[in-house]
C-alpha cells in the first residue's frame, strides 16, 4: 500500500508525490482519497484509495530505468504502421499500460514522424500525452524541474 510522501505513477496522467489523504463525501458516500501533486502543470489529482489497484497505480522507476529510457530515445525510429488510425490505437494502448519503456518508444517515434511528415490532431495529442508522462516521471525520479527534463528528452532524439 502507498502512503504520504510516496512517489507514484498514475497511468495516462504521469508521476507525482502523494501529499495527503483526504476524506470526501460525494453523493452521500464517504471515501478516502490520496491527493497526488503532479510536477507538470503543478496540478493535484484525487485518487480513491479503494481503487488504487484497479487504476494501475505503481511506484516510480529507478535511475537505471531512466538511463535505459534515454538510450531508447536516442535510438533510430522504430517500425511505423502506415495506417494512422491503427497506429493511433496501438500507441494509445501502449500509453494506457503505464510502461515507461513503451511510452518512450511512442514519444520517440511520433516525435520523429511529426518532424518528417506531421501528425493528425489525434496523434499530436498522443505525442503530447507521452511527453507529459515521460517528463513527469523522470522529473520525480531525478528531482529536476520539468522544463529541464523536457529539454533533455527532446535533445536526446536523433532527427
Amino acid at each position: 500500500m502507498f502512503d504520504i510522501g510516496d512517489k507514484i505513477v498514475y497511468p495516462m496522467h504521469g508521476a507525482g508525490v502523494i501529499i495527503e489523504k483526504e476524506k470526501k463525501d460525494i453523493l452521500g458516500i464517504e471515501k478516502e482519497y490520496f491527493i497526488l501533486k503532479m510536477p507538470v502543470g503543478d496540478m493535484k489529482i484525487s485518487i480513491p484509495i479503494d481503487k488504487i489497484n484497479e487504476v494501475g497505480i505503481r511506484n516510480i522507476v529507478d535511475n537505471d530505468v531512466v538511463e535505459d529510457i534515454f538510450e531508447i530515445l536516442s535510438e533510430d525510429q522504430g517500425e511505423i504502421i502506415s495506417n494512422w488510425n491503427q497506429r493511433y490505437k496501438d500507441n494509445l494502448e501502449k500509453l494506457r499500460t503505464g510502461d515507461l519503456y513503451e511510452i518512450s518508444k511512442v514519444f520517440r517515434d511520433l516525435y520523429i514522424l511529426d518532424s518528417e511528415k506531421g501528425l493528425s490532431m489525434a496523434e499530436k495529442k498522443i505525442l503530447n500525452t507521452s511527453k507529459k508522462m515521460l517528463i513527469s516521471e523522470i522529473s520525480v525520479v531525478e528531482d529536476e524541474l520539468a522544463s529541464e527534463v523536457e529539454y533533455k528528452i527532446i535533445s536526446s532524439i536523433k532527427l
